[in-house]
């Protein structure tokens, strides 16, 4: 019985035992999971640990990298700054002495437009005058004009009175005979008011050389044309023409208006033309 007691006694001081050991075994291998785990998770927090400083590094070589670039950066812009204020100092200058030419110029086209309007008035006022003095002039010379003696033109300005030498000389003769000085004469009036123009006499013959005893007088058409464009030109200042407005041209038989080879035409050609011309 005792022995009985004893192995059951025994037998339950095992079972205490065994139990403990497997109590004790299964929290080592708890712990050892749980270490492995820490483990695996230290060596990813290593990796990561090593990749952030890997990083950092790099960012701090970006770092000091745009810290050069920006000090380069803030050099040039002070370098673009001074160029930007010397252009615009130049410019400024610039802009100011345009202004200043613009003001000069606007200054000058306002003469010349006052210039142009008082040189459109004097050109009207002349303009007028001239067609004044044709006016007169036809109105004086109807009679003449009628007969085709006398013709009178206005071109640009430039007065003509063209006269057929038959109605002032005799053949071969330069004195103006006095039909001719009563002609002349209803010019005179007319010419004295003419105050901005020069008033030139020309004459001209046909291309029939001088002959015979007229030749002691005339060697040529030259001195005939010549001499009649003096005396018309000495009448009329005789008649109170102021002589320094006159002038007196030959043309001989070198500018006629006609052929030659007719009566009519060498009619035409022999003439006294008083022409009133600018000023020199």
């Amino acid at each position: 019985m005792f022995k009985r007691i004893a192995a059951m006694i025994i037998m339950g001081s095992t079972a205490a035992s065994l139990s403990g050991c497997l109590v004790a075994e299964s929290t080592y291998l708890k712990k050892v999971e749980e270490a492995d785990t820490l483990t695996s998770g230290l060596g990813e927090l290593q990796k990561k640990h090593d990749q952030l400083i890997a990083d950092n590094t790099a960012l701090k070589q970006a770092h000091e990298k745009l810290k050069v670039e920006a000090a380069g950066l803030s050099k040039d812009k002070q370098e673009l700054e001074q160029v930007l204020k010397a252009k615009s100092d130049t410019l400024s200058h610039n802009i100011s002495e345009l202004r200043q030419k613009v003001t000069a110029l606007e200054a000058e086209n306002n003469a010349l437009k006052a210039e142009i309007i008082n040189l459109q008035k004097v050109k009207e006022e002349k303009v007028k005058e001239v067609s004044g003095t044709y006016e007169q002039l036809l109105q004086n010379m109807k009679n003449e004009i009628a007969q085709g003696q006398v013709t009178i033109s206005e071109l640009k300005g430039k007065l003509t009175v063209n006269m057929e030498a038959a109605i002032l000389f005799d053949s071969g003769k330069a004195d103006v005979k006095p039909d001719g000085l009563s002609i002349l004469q209803k010019m005179v009036d007319t010419l004295k008011s003419v105050k901005d123009k020069a008033i030139r006499i020309e004459g001209h013959t046909d291309n029939v050389q001088i002959s015979g005893p007229l030749t002691h007088s005339f060697p040529t058409n030259w001195e005939l044309s010549a001499a009649r464009a003096i005396n018309v030109t000495r009448y009329l200042q005789k008649q109170g023409l102021d002589p320094a407005m006159l002038s007196a041209a030959a043309f001989g038989e070198f500018k006629p208006v006609a052929e030659n080879d007719t009566k009519e035409g060498r009619a035409k050609n022999r003439r006294i033309e008083i022409t009133l011309v600018a000023k020199d």
